[in-house]
């Protein structure tokens, strides 16, 4: 497993700069975020990293595994990250981040997903309301997931 996706451990090329986002993987993370509504959906984003920016060039939709009200909190299992992370590998890409939608309110990075974030990770969250896209945000946790800093979004 590369240390790069292992908490904790900082991948500076990861950390750094903007986050763009191709328009087919948008348009599947939005589509996906429309689809689970009102709960909330949960994915990883693959690409690549360059000098300025992480471009993101594909979405991988992954199942909630949250076992309680879906429409307040997401859950990953391990082995559909680690799967995700393989994937990225067979095609010359990396795990880039996570995305997830948060129904009826603001694309905000959440305690909850702090928490339980990956530091130098991107995570974007969707907004969906009414079961419509409205906006999102990326955000980028600290070493310590103390903090997230909003990081640079383009799609």
């Amino acid at each position: 497993m590369p240390s790069a996706i292992i908490p904790g451990i900082h991948d500076a090329n990861l950390a750094d700069g903007a986050l763009r986002i191709e328009a087919e993987p948008w348009a599947a993370m939005v589509a996906h975020a429309r689809r689970a509504y009102p709960n909330e959906c949960c994915g990883a984003m693959l690409g690549t990293t360059g000098d300025d920016a992480k471009l993101v060039r594909e979405a991988l939709p992954l199942e909630n595994a949250f076992e309680g009200a879906q429409a307040a909190r997401y859950a990953l299992r391990p082995e559909d990250l680690l799967a995700a992370g393989r994937a990225a590998r067979e095609r010359g890409m990396e795990l880039i981040g996570i995305y997830h939608s948060h129904p009826d309110c603001d694309a905000y990075f959440s305690q909850t997903d702090l928490k339980n974030s990956w530091p130098w990770r991107s995570f974007v969250v969707l907004s969906i309301r009414g079961g419509e896209f409205h906006h999102a945000n990326s955000w980028l946790p600290n070493a310590e997931r103390t903090e997230a800093a909003k990081e640079e979004l383009s799609y």
